[in-house]
C-alpha cells in the first residue's frame, strides 16, 4: 500500500454560476497563485500575474 501523499494545491477562492466554475489555486511548494475555469466539458488553467506581469505569490504557512 502507498503512503498517502498531501495534497499540493489548496482552493484559495471559488465560485460558480450558470455553465461555469472559477477557483484559484495556490501551490502550496511554490505559493504561486492559478486561475482555473470550467465550462462545460472544458476548462483552462494559467498563472496568475500582477500588473508587472510577476506570478502572484501567497507566502506559505506551515498549517498549508
Amino acid at each position: 500500500m502507498k503512503p498517502k501523499k498531501d495534497k499540493r494545491f489548496i482552493v484559495k477562492e471559488s465560485q460558480s454560476g450558470f455553465s461555469m466554475a472559477q477557483y484559484v489555486l495556490v501551490d502550496k511548494q511554490t505559493g504561486v497563485n492559478y486561475l482555473y475555469v470550467a465550462s462545460g466539458y472544458s476548462g483552462g488553467l494559467t498563472v496568475l500575474v500582477d500588473a508587472m506581469g510577476n506570478p502572484i505569490v501567497t507566502p506559505i504557512t506551515e498549517e498549508g
